[in-house]
């Protein structure tokens, strides 16, 4: 790899041990001037595999809660350090305020409350939702706009999936002839205005699969098992665009904060979504909320005044391992009641790819797909310790800690507001073939269905023909 190494003096204190951080460990190590004596890890469950142990980096296996926290994370901490959390049912929002006081950079992959957050079942809809956890986290950036750096939710998805966006829009506007150099947020929600975007799905289909039948009472998937759970039994979460015609009879909106996204009254993982990449083609998907779906919403919503006059509909259209499929089909027979084994596939994988990429619609050239096509051959190649989606995701988490490094006073950041051209730099070499391509697919196009569905043939683009009804 091409990248120099960055300089970085301070100590790093990894927060989880679960398949991204062990996938990121070599690659903090390959591109950072870092010693493995200056990093340290903290984690719920064992170094199994003795990862760390293999490169010589300190490992406590310690649950953090709420109540231990600050004792156990503050000792390791000093200004100019940089706190890593990778974890789940972890606070990202306690952690970003300890770091703030001890001026000490900070990522995450998503935004995480303490356990039970996600489930709780006296809190509302919009407690337990994406948006609420963003806006709580924004609104502690906007008590110091010159504060040590946190980056929330970069990994892939939420994370790189935003960088793609970007250059998909200025890949779609030199084919439209467009002359578009976009600086600002209202810049680039102005060329998505201008090429008629009005659907945004990030588009991922996952194919790694292994040689044997999934066992009974067991959840496979290609990354974290608790997070995926976690996040698929949330409220389902889209940003809602301007050219919606047809609001859901389970729709919820919310109270407070930008307005961007509404929800679903039913979780994630229960909500299928018509999808397509250009190695799949058309597939169902689930609709799992996601920051992204959030953010860009919010990036590129266009405003005269007070009134927001475009904003197209963005959210994640997710098929995973075919084992993972199988998984959530158990999960949801038992009223979403959890299996009792868990395998995270890695080493098992025979075969496969992780297609993952943004879905541009609307504009009249057709349906257009930008991404990373990752193999589980190419991803072994690369980096020890990775299947083809952990390191999609440690790409960007790699790319996200390098962005901080070199802007160390940016207060809270997502990645719709870092520099794409640094993010695909950075973490391009280790994400496979990166495409674009256009489709001529839509949600109404090659029906083989006898039984009428309520759908507006008049424009294929609304979230009614998306969703499988």
């Amino acid at each position: 790899m091409n990248i120099p190494r960055e300089n970085f003096t301070g100590n790093l204190l990894m927060i989880g041990l679960g398949s991204i951080a062990k996938g990121v460990i070599p690659l903090f190590l390959r591109h950072l001037t870092i010693t493995p004596q200056k990093i340290k890890v903290i984690s719920a469950n064992a170094d199994e595999e003795g990862i760390a142990k293999t490169y010589g980096i300190t490992h406590q296996q310690i649950t953090l809660t709420e109540a231990n926290y600050r004792s156990i994370i503050e000792p390791n901490l000093k200004k100019g350090d940089f706190l890593v959390n990778l974890s789940v049912n972890v606070s990202s929002l306690a952690l970003m305020a300890l770091c703030r006081e001890k001026e000490v950079l900070y990522i995450d992959t998503s935004i995480e409350p303490w356990e039970g957050g996600y489930t709780k079942e006296t809190a509302t809809l919009s407690e337990r939702s994406n948006y609420m956890l963003r806006e709580h986290a924004l609104n502690f950036g906007r008590k110091e706009k010159k504060a040590p750096t946190a980056v929330i939710c970069q990994g892939a998805n939420p994370g790189m999936v935003s960088g793609f966006l970007k250059q998909a829009l200025l890949n779609l506007a030199a084919d439209n002839n467009i002359d578009a150099n976009p600086v600002t947020k209202e810049d680039w929600a102005k060329l998505a205005q201008q090429l008629e975007i009005r659907t945004i799905h990030v588009a991922e289909r996952d194919t790694q699969n292994v040689a044997i039948y999934k066992p009974r009472d067991t959840f496979i998937n290609t990354w974290s098992i608790d997070g995926f759970i976690g996040e698929g039994l949330q409220p389902c979460e889209l940003g809602w665009g301007t050219h919606e015609k047809h609001w859901p009879e389970d729709g919820v909106s919310h109270e407070t904060g930008c307005q961007s996204a509404i929800m679903l009254a039913l979780p994630g993982a229960a909500v299928k979504v018509r999808s397509w990449t250009p190695l799949e083609g058309a597939y169902l998907g689930f609709l799992i909320t996601h920051n992204e779906s959030i953010s860009i919403a919010d990036y590129l919503t266009v405003r005269e005044g007070d009134k927001v006059v475009y904003r197209p509909t963005v959210h994640y259209a997710y098929h995973p391992c075919d084992d993972a499929i199988l998984s959530l089909h158990e999960l949801a027979g038992k009223n979403w009641r959890e299996q009792s084994k868990k395998i995270l596939i890695r080493d098992e994988i025979n075969q496969g790819v992780d297609e993952l990429g943004v879905l541009l619609m609307g504009n009249k050239k057709g349906v257009y797909w930008y991404g990373s096509r990752l193999s589980i051959s190419e991803a072994r190649n690369l980096v020890p310790y990775n299947n083809a989606t952990s390191l999609q995701v440690a790409a960007g988490v790699l790319a996200g800690v390098i962005y901080a490094i070199r802007n160390p006073e940016e207060s809270i950041i997502e990645p719709d507001n870092m520099d794409h051209n640094v993010m695909l730099e950075i973490a391009g070499p280790y994400l496979g073939e990166v495409v674009g391509e256009y489709g001529d697919w839509t949600p109404l196009s090659g029906r083989n269905w006898p039984f009428k569905e309520d759908l507006d043939e008049s424009d294929p683009w609304q979230f009614k023909n998306i969703r499988v009804q």
